[in-house]
């Protein structure tokens, strides 16, 4: 876990959640965004991902660790008692999404870039070791055949992911299945909608998941302040993308005006 302070006087506190077979050098430029606006950032590498990856690694994790984590972050964010909001991004958005409904706790805000909720890229081997072998599958090791490439149309962006980290995909078919039912449940409403402010984020062009289904899935919550806008031209990962700085814009002008609907002077 880290904690990068806002220069000069810190206003919120941003809980930052990266997406799957992702970790926390790949948000450099988003974390110096956010800090030079005023804004304190707490994240760390999920379970399985980044510093604890071995080269070879399978995911395997389950999703409560991923649970038990983000709730380590946000007792670390509301230790300042200012407004905290979450930002997550593909599977980090989701889990964010699962965390906020299954956990009373205080969080000013959520934004959520190009979310995990009907995913477009899976293999044939993925579904035939689903189908065919069932609950005896769930150790097989799966690709999801993820490519870098399919996350940025940027250059610069792209080389921000270039790493000594290795970018695996390999899941388990049990790993696989519970991330599904995870998306399937919250597409289906099967639990609690949410009431705090939302901003959502798509890219039409997005490779990974359906776009549409994140819109679908907004308007269904019942915030009094929902926000959505979606990038014609982007790809999934928005933040290394070329409309960044206008993203990030965006999300800046969220907090900012939650802030001033809670009574805080920004």
């Amino acid at each position: 876990m880290w904690k990068w302070e806002a220069e000069g006087q810190t206003k919120a506190v941003v809980v930052l959640l990266h997406s799957a077979f992702e970790h926390h050098q790949w948000y450099a430029w988003l974390i110096e965004k956010l800090r030079t606006e005023g804004f304190t950032i707490v994240m760390g590498d999920l379970p399985g991902h980044g510093k604890n990856l071995k080269y070879g690694k399978v995911h395997d994790e389950d999703l409560t660790e991923y649970s038990e984590f983000i709730q380590k972050l946000m007792q670390n964010a509301l230790l300042y008692q200012l407004p905290v909001f979450i930002m997550g991004h593909g599977l980090g958005a989701t889990l964010a999404i699962r965390f906020l409904k299954k956990n009373d706790v205080e969080c000013a805000g959520l934004i959520l870039t190009s979310p995990w909720l009907v995913l477009k890229k899976t293999t044939n081997l993925l579904t035939n070791a689903m189908t065919s072998l069932g609950s005896l599958a769930s150790n097989k090791k799966v690709s999801l055949n993820l490519d870098k490439k399919m996350l940025t149309r940027n250059n610069e962006g792209y080389q921000e992911l270039v790493d000594n980290t290795p970018y695996h995909t390999n899941v388990t078919v049990g790993w696989y299945k519970e991330v599904q039912n995870l998306l399937k449940n919250i597409m289906a409403e099967q639990e609690s909608h949410l009431s705090l402010p939302i901003l959502l984020i798509t890219a039409k062009q997005d490779k990974i998941t359906d776009p549409s289904a994140g819109r679908k899935w907004l308007f269904k919550q019942k915030s009094t302040e929902i926000q959505f806008k979606e990038w014609p031209y982007s790809y999934h990962n928005v933040f290394h993308d070329n409309e960044r700085e206008e993203i990030f814009i965006y999300c800046r002008d969220f907090m900012n005006n939650v802030m001033r609907s809670l009574g805080y002077i920004i």
